[in-house]
């Protein structure tokens, strides 16, 4: 919105009161009607730049939250460079070593076999 001047508002409200077939003379209540014009002006022109100045400031922190909000939901990046692949084990060998062989003979020695089931006793009868 533009600035108001000083006289402005006095004097749009002098001609619109002089279309209505109202005419100020020079007196104590046209200068009380001017100085209330001037005073109105001047809370107008006053309003007006508080209103700019918290425009720019909400525009200003919605930007930060907008910000914000990209950089927490935003996809994380991977990392510039993979780690190097571990170095290379040696080939294992179909054979069992001799280590290996001995641990496998001692399980089966010391596991427990499995129990038969008994019979029943009773046969039936054919």
């Amino acid at each position: 919105m533009n600035k108001i001047d000083k006289d402005e508002l006095y004097q749009h409200l002098s001609q619109f009161l002089k279309t209505k077939g109202i005419e100020f003379h020079e007196g104590t209540y046209t200068e009380r009607i001017r100085q209330g014009c001037s005073i109105l002006t001047d809370t107008i022109n006053l309003t007006n730049q508080a209103v700019n100045r918290a425009k720019t400031e909400v525009d200003k922190t919605l930007s930060q939250m907008r910000q914000t909000i990209h950089e927490k939901t935003a996809p994380k990046t991977p990392p510039a460079e993979p780690p190097p692949p571990p170095p290379p084990a040696a080939a294992p060998t179909p054979e069992k070593t001799a280590p290996q062989e001995q641990q496998a003979a001692q399980k089966r020695r010391s596991s427990p076999k499995p129990k038969r089931a008994k019979p029943s006793a009773r046969r039936s009868a054919r």
